[in-house]
Protein backbone atom coordinates (compact mmCIF):
# COMPACT_ATOMS: atom_id res chain seq x y z
CA UNK A 1 0.00 0.00 0.00
CA UNK A 2 1.05 3.48 -1.16
CA UNK A 3 1.30 5.67 2.20
CA UNK A 4 2.21 8.46 0.75
CA UNK A 5 -1.09 8.39 -1.54
CA UNK A 6 -3.69 8.66 1.63
CA UNK A 7 -6.10 11.23 0.80
CA UNK A 8 -7.71 14.05 2.34
CA UNK A 9 -11.28 13.35 3.69
CA UNK A 10 -12.65 16.02 1.64
CA UNK A 11 -14.02 14.47 -1.98
CA UNK A 12 -12.58 15.92 -4.95
CA UNK A 13 -14.97 17.13 -7.93
CA UNK A 14 -15.62 17.43 -10.91
CA UNK A 15 -15.94 21.33 -10.29
CA UNK A 16 -12.38 21.30 -9.14
CA UNK A 17 -11.27 20.23 -12.56
CA UNK A 18 -9.20 22.79 -14.63
CA UNK A 19 -10.77 22.70 -18.01
CA UNK A 20 -8.45 20.92 -20.03
CA UNK A 21 -8.78 17.59 -18.00
CA UNK A 22 -11.79 15.12 -18.94
CA UNK A 23 -14.08 14.33 -16.53
CA UNK A 24 -15.71 10.54 -16.33
CA UNK A 25 -19.17 10.69 -16.21
CA UNK A 26 -19.70 8.87 -13.45
CA UNK A 27 -18.07 10.91 -11.30
CA UNK A 28 -20.93 13.84 -11.50
CA UNK A 29 -23.18 10.59 -9.89
CA UNK A 30 -24.79 11.99 -6.88
CA UNK A 31 -23.40 8.72 -4.58
CA UNK A 32 -20.15 8.17 -6.54
CA UNK A 33 -19.89 5.23 -4.73
CA UNK A 34 -21.61 1.86 -6.47
CA UNK A 35 -23.89 -0.74 -4.41
CA UNK A 36 -21.78 -3.21 -2.20
CA UNK A 37 -18.40 -0.80 -2.36
CA UNK A 38 -16.95 1.38 0.35
CA UNK A 39 -14.57 4.47 -0.10
CA UNK A 40 -10.88 4.24 0.81
CA UNK A 41 -8.93 7.12 1.19
CA UNK A 42 -5.23 4.98 0.83
CA UNK A 43 -4.20 3.22 -2.28
CA UNK A 44 -4.03 -0.68 -1.85
CA UNK A 45 -2.04 -2.85 -3.89
CA UNK A 46 -3.52 -6.26 -5.54
CA UNK A 47 -2.43 -8.05 -8.39
CA UNK A 48 -2.93 -12.00 -9.17
CA UNK A 49 1.21 -12.81 -9.01
CA UNK A 50 3.56 -9.63 -8.68
CA UNK A 51 4.85 -7.40 -10.37
CA UNK A 52 7.20 -8.63 -13.41
CA UNK A 53 10.45 -7.88 -14.46
CA UNK A 54 10.40 -4.97 -16.66
CA UNK A 55 13.32 -3.38 -18.99
CA UNK A 56 12.65 -0.39 -20.55
CA UNK A 57 15.03 -0.40 -22.87
CA UNK A 58 13.49 -3.26 -24.21
CA UNK A 59 9.66 -2.28 -23.64
CA UNK A 60 7.28 -2.28 -26.20
CA UNK A 61 3.79 -1.73 -26.49
CA UNK A 62 2.10 -3.37 -29.23
CA UNK A 63 -1.40 -2.60 -31.12
CA UNK A 64 -2.66 -5.46 -33.16
CA UNK A 65 -5.76 -7.44 -34.68
CA UNK A 66 -8.18 -6.02 -36.52
CA UNK A 67 -6.77 -2.69 -36.78
CA UNK A 68 -5.57 -0.99 -40.35
CA UNK A 69 -2.23 -0.49 -39.35
CA UNK A 70 -0.67 -2.94 -36.74
CA UNK A 71 1.71 -0.72 -34.25
CA UNK A 72 4.84 -1.12 -31.94
CA UNK A 73 5.98 2.01 -30.54
CA UNK A 74 9.18 2.01 -27.45
CA UNK A 75 9.06 3.76 -24.40
CA UNK A 76 10.26 7.03 -26.16
CA UNK A 77 8.35 6.76 -29.13
CA UNK A 78 5.13 5.94 -26.91
CA UNK A 79 5.44 9.07 -24.55
CA UNK A 80 5.70 11.16 -27.44
CA UNK A 81 1.73 10.26 -28.47
CA UNK A 82 -0.51 13.05 -27.76
CA UNK A 83 -1.43 12.91 -24.10
CA UNK A 84 -4.70 13.57 -22.07
CA UNK A 85 -5.53 13.65 -18.37
CA UNK A 86 -8.54 11.86 -16.76
CA UNK A 87 -10.58 12.31 -13.21
CA UNK A 88 -12.24 9.33 -12.24
CA UNK A 89 -13.14 6.99 -9.47
CA UNK A 90 -11.29 3.70 -9.04
CA UNK A 91 -13.53 0.70 -8.02
CA UNK A 92 -11.98 -2.82 -7.18
CA UNK A 93 -14.47 -5.52 -6.71
CA UNK A 94 -12.57 -6.84 -3.61
CA UNK A 95 -14.90 -4.03 -2.65
CA UNK A 96 -13.36 -0.56 -2.40
CA UNK A 97 -13.67 2.23 -4.15
CA UNK A 98 -10.88 5.16 -4.04
CA UNK A 99 -12.11 8.40 -5.59
CA UNK A 100 -11.30 11.24 -7.26
CA UNK A 101 -8.17 9.95 -9.25
CA UNK A 102 -6.03 12.31 -11.97
CA UNK A 103 -4.50 9.74 -14.79
CA UNK A 104 -2.85 10.92 -17.60
CA UNK A 105 -1.81 9.21 -20.65
CA UNK A 106 -2.98 8.36 -23.86
CA UNK A 107 -6.14 8.07 -24.95
CA UNK A 108 -7.75 4.45 -25.88
CA UNK A 109 -9.25 7.01 -29.28
CA UNK A 110 -5.75 7.85 -29.61
CA UNK A 111 -4.62 4.46 -30.19
CA UNK A 112 -6.92 3.75 -32.99
CA UNK A 113 -6.25 7.04 -34.94
CA UNK A 114 -2.43 5.63 -35.00
CA UNK A 115 -3.54 2.59 -35.99
CA UNK A 116 -5.32 4.05 -38.94
CA UNK A 117 -8.78 3.00 -37.44
CA UNK A 118 -10.14 -0.23 -37.19
CA UNK A 119 -11.77 -2.89 -39.45
CA UNK A 120 -15.36 -3.60 -39.28
CA UNK A 121 -15.20 -6.64 -37.41
CA UNK A 122 -13.88 -5.46 -34.49
CA UNK A 123 -16.08 -5.57 -31.81
CA UNK A 124 -13.88 -6.49 -28.62
CA UNK A 125 -10.43 -5.94 -27.07
CA UNK A 126 -8.22 -8.29 -25.37
CA UNK A 127 -5.64 -6.54 -23.15
CA UNK A 128 -2.16 -8.15 -22.55
CA UNK A 129 -0.02 -7.46 -19.44
CA UNK A 130 3.92 -8.01 -19.00
CA UNK A 131 2.84 -10.45 -15.70
CA UNK A 132 3.44 -13.61 -17.42
CA UNK A 133 0.66 -13.98 -19.73
CA UNK A 134 -1.66 -11.90 -18.02
CA UNK A 135 -4.89 -11.04 -20.01
CA UNK A 136 -8.38 -9.49 -19.13
CA UNK A 137 -10.95 -8.62 -22.13
CA UNK A 138 -13.34 -5.62 -22.43
CA UNK A 139 -16.10 -4.82 -24.91
CA UNK A 140 -14.86 -2.20 -27.78
CA UNK A 141 -17.69 0.76 -26.51
CA UNK A 142 -16.13 0.21 -23.16
CA UNK A 143 -12.01 0.42 -24.07
CA UNK A 144 -13.21 3.64 -26.66
CA UNK A 145 -15.14 5.71 -23.74
CA UNK A 146 -14.06 9.22 -23.63
CA UNK A 147 -12.53 8.71 -19.63
CA UNK A 148 -10.05 5.69 -21.33
CA UNK A 149 -6.87 5.78 -21.43
CA UNK A 150 -3.25 4.12 -21.19
CA UNK A 151 -1.98 5.79 -18.02
CA UNK A 152 2.03 6.85 -17.41
CA UNK A 153 1.00 9.11 -14.43
CA UNK A 154 -1.26 9.00 -11.27
CA UNK A 155 -2.29 12.24 -9.33
CA UNK A 156 0.69 13.83 -11.21
CA UNK A 157 3.56 11.73 -10.15
CA UNK A 158 4.69 8.34 -12.44
CA UNK A 159 3.00 5.40 -11.97
CA UNK A 160 5.17 2.65 -9.49
CA UNK A 161 5.61 -0.54 -10.22
CA UNK A 162 3.48 -1.84 -7.76
CA UNK A 163 0.63 0.42 -9.46
CA UNK A 164 1.08 -1.00 -12.63
CA UNK A 165 4.10 1.30 -14.19
CA UNK A 166 5.42 1.94 -16.35
CA UNK A 167 2.14 1.61 -17.87
CA UNK A 168 -1.52 0.69 -17.47
CA UNK A 169 -4.64 0.92 -19.38
CA UNK A 170 -7.96 2.94 -16.87
CA UNK A 171 -11.04 1.77 -18.45
CA UNK A 172 -13.44 4.30 -15.15
CA UNK A 173 -16.67 2.79 -15.80
CA UNK A 174 -15.46 -1.17 -14.88
CA UNK A 175 -14.21 -3.08 -11.89
CA UNK A 176 -10.59 -1.97 -11.84
CA UNK A 177 -9.19 -5.37 -12.70
CA UNK A 178 -10.20 -4.48 -16.29
CA UNK A 179 -7.40 -1.60 -16.42
CA UNK A 180 -5.06 -3.99 -16.63
CA UNK A 181 -1.24 -3.31 -15.05
CA UNK A 182 2.18 -3.40 -16.63
CA UNK A 183 0.16 -3.42 -20.11
CA UNK A 184 2.65 -3.80 -23.18
CA UNK A 185 -0.47 -4.49 -25.74
CA UNK A 186 -4.05 -4.54 -26.95
CA UNK A 187 -5.58 -7.14 -29.22
CA UNK A 188 -8.95 -6.13 -31.33
CA UNK A 189 -11.14 -9.26 -32.02
CA UNK A 190 -13.81 -9.94 -33.46
CA UNK A 191 -15.45 -11.96 -30.68
CA UNK A 192 -15.15 -11.91 -26.79
CA UNK A 193 -12.32 -14.22 -25.34
CA UNK A 194 -12.00 -14.57 -21.60
CA UNK A 195 -8.89 -13.27 -19.89
CA UNK A 196 -6.87 -14.25 -16.80
CA UNK A 197 -9.56 -13.54 -14.06
CA UNK A 198 -12.68 -14.38 -16.50
CA UNK A 199 -11.46 -17.56 -16.89
CA UNK A 200 -11.17 -18.40 -13.01
CA UNK A 201 -15.02 -17.16 -12.12
CA UNK A 202 -15.22 -13.26 -12.17
CA UNK A 203 -17.60 -11.41 -14.58
CA UNK A 204 -16.87 -11.20 -18.67
CA UNK A 205 -17.80 -7.39 -18.41
CA UNK A 206 -17.31 -6.06 -14.86
CA UNK A 207 -20.07 -3.36 -14.52
CA UNK A 208 -19.41 -1.63 -10.80
CA UNK A 209 -22.99 -0.13 -10.91
CA UNK A 210 -25.16 -3.25 -11.63
CA UNK A 211 -22.05 -5.68 -9.30
CA UNK A 212 -21.01 -7.72 -12.19
CA UNK A 213 -18.20 -9.20 -9.93
CA UNK A 214 -18.63 -12.65 -10.54
CA UNK A 215 -20.18 -15.94 -13.34
CA UNK A 216 -19.28 -18.81 -11.23
CA UNK A 217 -20.81 -20.58 -14.92
CA UNK A 218 -17.46 -20.27 -16.31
Amino acid sequence: MDNDKVQEEAIATPESQPPEVIVSADTRRANRIPPGQSRTKKWPVLDASGPPRISMDQWQFKVWGFVKEPRAWTWDEFQKLPRVKVFADFHCVTRWSRLGNVWEGVSTQELVRQCGGLMSSAQFVLAHGYDYGWTTNLPLSDFLAEDALVAFTHDGEPLSLEHGGPARLIVPQLYAWKSAKWLGGIEFLDRDKAGFWERNGYHMHGDPWTEERHNWSW
